[in-house]
């Protein structure tokens, strides 16, 4: 429990709290260059987001056999799979709690990723993406109009993009490049949405109780509150799920799970057809869950197949509104058990704020 005293929202980190000079407004705009490969601060970063134990002290390089991924809260996630740096959607999570995640989108920055992948074009999912593309260089890939609008929000930006498609591409197709050396297939899905209730398939309806604590412990602040709002009212432009494979090991990725069985059945035969999943990051929080529980989340994880099943996007970055992710323990379990024992994979919770940048709990050996 947390103590919901009022006079903590008014304190030093408080928008009502400071001077609104020069350098807090800077704050608001472009990030500072990133270091360069193998400089100090950049070899820090990598440290702090991927494990000392992962990373090469002089060059910042991280190994090349081993994957490994750092939550930053929503379903943005730093990865370095074999030995390539990725930005897994780019928003540092800030609107109305700062601090609550403990990385920047200079951290982000810092890192000097090579590629930034969108999975959607809303704030909490692209909202930090322009600046720290300008920043380091990474690459931005997603469709034709995540890059368009990741592009419009630095004016004069340098940074490439890549388009996945654009608007009219057909729900279910896949492309396919490379990512230094991983194998990519990113497939148009659909964002999640409220349904009819499923009687052939019923789940019950969840909505975890608001969860004011960070509020109250992480008020927001004036920086946050100025870059975001900004971004509130951002297009999706699309949605993309993303599978990155090297020989041996296959990742699968989304920031949104939406109710393909009622408007886009095609999806889960793509998804079924890709090759085996070892590690599933899947968003379970979604708009569906009112009337159909987290049946959308779980339909992905029956086409996929992975071994591994690590939920995300089910974070308390929105407080008041959303809650811990402890809360969508008991109803995600009771969804795995509906799947046959020989299908059901194994679960690895993260719950905020402790999982928050601990590379720890997402390593694995190649």
């Amino acid at each position: 429990m947390c103590n919901l005293d009022p006079r903590r929202l008014i304190g030093r980190r408080s928008v009502l709290g400071g001077a609104l000079g020069a350098g807090v407004l800077l704050a608001a705009g472009r990030l500072r260059a990133a270091a360069e490969v193998g400089d100090e601060p950049m070899i820090a970063a990598r440290r702090r987001f991927f494990g000392a134990e992962n990373v090469d002290g002089a060059t910042g390089a991280v190994r090349a056999d081993r994957v490994v991924l750092s939550w930053v809260g929503c379903a943005t996630y730093a990865m370095a799979f074999a030995g390539t740096v990725v930005l897994l959607d780019a928003w540092a999570p800030r609107l109305t709690s700062a601090g609550y995640s403990p990385a920047t989108a200079q951290d982000l920055a810092d890192l000097r990723p090579e590629a930034i992948v969108i999975g959607h074009g809303h704030f909490d999912h692209a909202g930090d993406a322009g600046r720290i593309a300008q920043a380091c260089g990474a690459v931005v890939y997603g469709t034709a109009e995540h890059g368009a609008a990741i592009r419009a929000q630095v004016p004069g930006a340098t940074f490439a993009t890549v388009a996945l498609g654009d608007a009219s591409t057909p729900i279910g197709q896949r492309h396919d490049f490379t990512l230094g050396a991983l194998e990519v297939t990113a497939v148009r899905h659909i964002h999640s949405g409220p349904t009819a209730p499923d009687r052939d398939d019923p789940s019950a309806p969840f909505f975890p109780p608001p969860d004011l604590c960070a509020l109250v412990q992480h008020p927001p602040s004036l920086e946050g509150v100025v870059h975001n709002l900004t971004r509130l009212a951002d297009a999706e432009n699309g949605v993309l799920l993303y599978q990155f494979r090297v020989p041996g090991f296959a990742l699968v990725w989304h920031d949104s799970a939406g109710p393909l069985v009622d408007r886009a059945p095609q999806v889960l035969d793509v998804l079924a057809g890709l090759p085996r999943t070892d590690l599933h990051i899947g968003t379970i929080q979604g708009f569906n869950q009112l009337t159909n529980g987290l049946r959308d989340p779980r339909t992905y994880i029956e086409a996929l197949r992975p071994a591994l099943f690590v939920p995300t996007h089910h974070d308390n970055w929105l407080p008041g509104i959303t809650s811990s992710a402890a809360a969508y323990d008991p109803p995600l379990l009771a969804e795995l058990d509906r799947l046959p024992a020989g299908s059901r994979p194994e679960l690895r919770s993260l719950h905020d704020p402790a999982d928050y940048l601990a590379p720890g709990r997402l390593t694995f050996s190649l």
